[in-house]
């Protein structure tokens, strides 16, 4: 008996080299246009798109705290539905796509914005970054 008997369990369990990344089972790149938009720019995209919510609120509401969701909820809403980003995810090179690589509709803008709304339901992440909000829209969030 020799090391060469017991190196097979000495090492550990078998690793499995294989590459993954979020959107690898969804047929996304793992990085460039198409590729999953990760946690960093999203956050980033959410705080654009709030402030300005917050400044349009101020302007014309008086900061009423629920002026600034109205604001965000319909801002969401129409450009998300309409043109497949909000002004954080234009600014940071992002689309809201639906899952055969098409631009989100307008009933998937809505969906999509009352869960975000709630707040708890982007929070619930699967392996491809989707949160309940986008996979409820048949939607994902994509670099373009």
């Amino acid at each position: 008996m020799d090391r060469r008997d017991l190196g097979s369990w000495l090492g550990g369990p078998p690793q499995h080299h294989a590459e993954a990344w979020p959107g690898k089972r969804l047929g996304r790149p793992a990085d460039g246009p198409g590729s999953v938009a990760r946690l960093g720019r999203r956050v980033a995209a959410l705080c654009i798109d709030w402030a300005l919510s917050m400044l349009v609120s101020f302007l014309f509401f008086g900061g009423d705290p629920t002026a600034n969701l109205a604001v965000f909820a319909a801002t969401q809403a129409i450009f998300v539905g309409v043109t497949g980003h909000s002004i954080g995810h234009r600014t940071l090179g992002m689309q809201v796509q639906r899952m055969d690589g098409t631009a989100a509709r307008p009933l998937d803008g809505v969906v999509r914005t009352l869960l975000l709304c709630l707040v708890v339901p982007p929070l619930v992440v699967d392996a491809d970054q989707r949160g309940l909000h986008d996979r409820a829209a048949k939607t994902i969030l994509v670099r373009i």
